[in-house]
């Protein structure tokens, strides 16, 4: 006698569950991933934390319920990792603290629509495709988190800080960063979270083990010398001025910030002297008589190469965010800032009036080109990138893959005094970190108050001045050539592998369907 084998009941067609408390929980779970970052680096919460919103979407083939669960967890996920957004809008930009915190609960409300979008398309592709439990949680549930954080990373701009990835800098998953960047990093995370989940069906060894060779790999690639040293080292002199951020702008107090960082960058000769974003306030013909001058001169008595935050104005109407230079045989430097911070240094359409709520100067920037050449510095060449910049790998990939003379080390200059003593400072850390690891090449930091640090080719920080203090940090650094594959592709890898991922989900799906239909000998 033949008959049908037993089709599994659809979890759909069960009585509908509440949603408030299952997202307030997804909520404080998300939030708990503020622990996984620096100043903290505890990275496996993140993965247990992972590990429970997988087993809730899991548990229920519900896309609404999805939806709604992966909302809260990004919300509070958002939350956590960008609430010092805060100090800045209420202490420096004057807004009043009610409509601040409405301000940031909205931004999250909005970060939370990418990890909703991630979930809830997980679920609906899940019953589209009548996916069994391994290929759902193994294949599509990882690769729908990944890239959910990448399309956080460039949409309307991209905000890619706290993705997931840069919590592993110090995990074995570091290993894959000059491969897939740090998105893969993420994809790879919620694998990890998805193998955690596994441990609750049948198959715990097979779970294990995958567990277990994702980071043995992982850690197997970090002995890998994707890049080679370039020229001899060089000298460099990373400059922290500590100025507070209510004097920055004041007109009172300028004179004295401009003597400061003269004061700083003349101390010492060095064969490279960097200063903070907009260590120099004053566009140059606003400078008192002589002052780049007198910086020029000590540039060509001791051999210095200087590199300084500034802005520069091409026209009444159009200004950069930019960083000079000057060679000690009289050679001019520019880089333009590109990548521009909306709200601080680009008014998004529409959005006028909440910018004329803050008292920001300077509000509306010029972009500058998305490749610019590097700096040279007698062997090296030396490729800036200003504050937030460093957040998006692939912008970085892009100059060093499209120059004809690659840089050999990267230089960020920023000013995070907006943000108070909050995490930003360790976390921007952290991201200068990924990127170093992603180019195989040597990050140098100089900021106003921190993280002023040496990092070097492995994304190992080998020098820092104390955060909120003022200070000269000296290093002798080596700089690194060829290319990374996460260099010559960029996110390319990390999207094809994603593809074959849901191919691979795909023919499960077909398969397991397939099973489901014939019919069993009794």
């Amino acid at each position: 006698m033949l008959r049908r084998r037993a089709t599994p009941p659809d979890p759909a067609t069960r009585k509908p569950r509440t949603t408030a408390l299952p997202m307030l929980v997804a909520a404080v779970a998300g939030f708990s991933s503020l622990f996984s970052f620096q100043p903290f680096a505890w990275w496996p919460v993140q993965v247990v934390a992972l590990a429970w919103l997988f087993y809730q979407i899991g548990m229920d083939t519900s896309a609404r319920r999805s939806l709604l669960v992966g909302w809260g967890f990004g919300f509070g996920w958002s939350v956590a990792g960008m609430h010092w957004l805060y100090v800045a809008i209420t202490v420096y930009g004057g807004m009043p603290a009610p409509v601040a915190a409405i301000a940031i609960a909205l931004l999250a409300v909005y970060m939370g629509v990418f990890s909703a979008l991630g979930t809830g398309a997980a679920t609906w592709l899940r019953r589209r495709w009548s996916l069994p439990v391994p290929a759902f949680l193994l294949l599509v549930l990882p690769v729908m988190w990944g890239l959910s954080e990448w399309v956080r990373g460039w949409m309307f701009t991209g905000f890619p800080w706290a993705s997931s990835g840069y919590a592993h800098n110090i995990s074995p998953l570091a290993g894959y960063a000059p491969v897939i960047g740090v998105f893969g990093i993420g994809a790879l995370v919620a694998l990890c979270a998805s193998c955690l989940v596994m441990l609750t069906q049948r198959a715990r060894l097979q779970a294990l083990g995958m567990l277990a060779a994702i980071m043995a790999a992982g850690y197997g690639l970090t002995f890998i010398d994707w890049t080679r040293p370039a020229g001899a080292p060089i000298t460099v002199r990373l400059l922290q001025g500590d100025v507070p951020q209510d004097q920055k702008f004041d007109a009172a107090h300028i004179d004295r910030a401009l003597a400061l960082y003269d004061g700083m960058i003349k101390a010492a000769p060095a064969d490279l002297i960097a200063t903070p974003e907009t260590a120099i306030v004053l566009f140059p013909q606003q400078l008192p008589p002589g002052y780049l001058d007198g910086l020029a001169r000590f540039a060509r008595e001791t051999g210095s190469h200087l590199m300084y935050g500034i802005p520069l104005a091409d026209s009444p109407t159009q200004y950069a965010n930019s960083v000079a230079g000057i060679s000690p045989d009289g050679r001019s430097y520019r880089y333009d800032k590109q990548h521009l911070v909306p709200f601080g240094e680009f008014v998004p359409s529409g959005f006028r009036w909440f910018v004329d709520m803050m008292a920001i100067p300077l509000g509306d920037f010029t972009r500058g080109a998305k490749v610019q050449k590097p700096f040279a510095v007698k062997d090296q060449m030396v490729l800036p990138n200003v504050c937030y910049e460093d957040a998006f790998g692939e912008e970085i990939a892009l100059q060093l893959r499209s120059s004809p003379n690659p840089a050999t080390m990267l230089l960020n200059v920023s000013n995070l005094a907006w943000y108070g003593k909050s995490v930003a400072i360790p976390q921007h850390l952290q991201i200068s970190q990924m990127r170093a690891l992603e180019t195989g090449r040597p990050m140098l930091r100089s900021t106003n108050n921190g993280a002023t640090a040496v990092i070097d080719a492995k994304g190992r920080v080998t020098a820092k001045l104390p955060s909120h203090s003022r200070g000269s940090l000296s290093a002798t650094v080596q700089g690194m050539q060829g290319s990374t594959p996460y260099i010559r592709f960029g996110n390319v890898l990390f999207l094809l592998l994603s593809g074959v991922a849901l191919g691979a989900a795909w023919l499960m799906g077909r398969k397991y369907r397939q099973t489901l239909s014939q019919p069993a000998q009794k």
